[in-house]
Formats: structure tokens, sequence, C-alpha cells
């Protein structure tokens, strides 16, 4: 019987708990993330802090994954430092991830261990921006694109 936990990305976790461990130092790179890509590559990276809201470590490794040619994501960790564990995304990570990639699953932590859910279970009944966008490229009036 497959149950929740075999469904865990176990090797996704130990790649940014790794870098949670290497690579944040101090104030400025509190968290780490990884996530897998449809065609299996991991892409890395950590959060840039700063008070005026800098970016998380779920959107960096977004920008990481494009500067890789990398734009289909399955599956995403954020890990905290200070051996933290596994950290939920935030709500605007939430919402820029279910804007990306609608079929993107989540491993969040939880007392009974890691599990992984689908970005929009963390974020249900939302405005998806994508939607949006494919709705105004079809209405758009011929010659205005």
């Amino acid at each position: 019987m497959t149950t929740q936990a075999d469904l865990v990305d176990h090797e996704l976790i130990r790649a940014a708990t790794h870098i949670a461990a290497t690579r944040c130092q101090g104030d400025n790179h509190t968290m780490a993330a990884a996530a897998r890509a449809e065609d299996g590559r991991i892409v890395t990276a950590v959060n840039a802090y700063h008070f005026t809201g800098g970016p998380c470590a779920e959107l960096v490794v977004v920008g990481a994954a494009a500067t890789q040619g990398i734009y289909d994501l399955d599956t995403i960790v954020a890990v905290g430092d200070r051996d933290r564990g596994v950290v939920p995304p935030c709500g605007r990570c939430r919402q820029v991830l279910l804007d990306y990639f609608p079929a993107l699953k989540v491993i969040i932590g939880a007392d009974d261990g890691p599990r992984t859910v689908p970005i929009t279970h963390l974020l249900p009944e939302s405005y998806v921006w994508a939607d949006h966008q494919l709705d105004a490229e079809q209405t758009e009036p011929a010659g205005t694109s």
C-alpha cells in the first residue's frame, strides 16, 4: 500500500537541508529551497532576506531554475537554517507558485513527518493569475499583439 509518506521526495529534502546547513550564514540567508524539475534535475537556492522584503528561497529557486532553462517544476520544499526542518511556503510564495506551476507538489512539515500536497491545497479557492493572462490573450483584438 502506498502512503502519503511514500510519496515524499526525501532526496529533495536532503538537498535543501544541505544547502541550509552549508550556505545559510547569518541573518541574510536563513532559508533554503530545493525543487525538482519534471526532467528530474534538482535546483537549489537560498532566500535573500532584507528588511524591505527580499525574496524567499522558493522564489529564488524559480529564478534559478529559469536561468538553467527549467520552466516546469514538479515538487518543491523549503528548509530553515539551524536545523528548523521543513517549513511551508508563506502566502506570497503560495500565490506565486500556484500562478507559475498550478500542478506543483509542495513538501510541508508536520508533527508526524513531512508530507506532499498539491499547491492548490495550500491556497484553496484562490485567484489564479495565469488564468487571467490566458483570457487576455484570447480576447485581445487582432493586430494588437
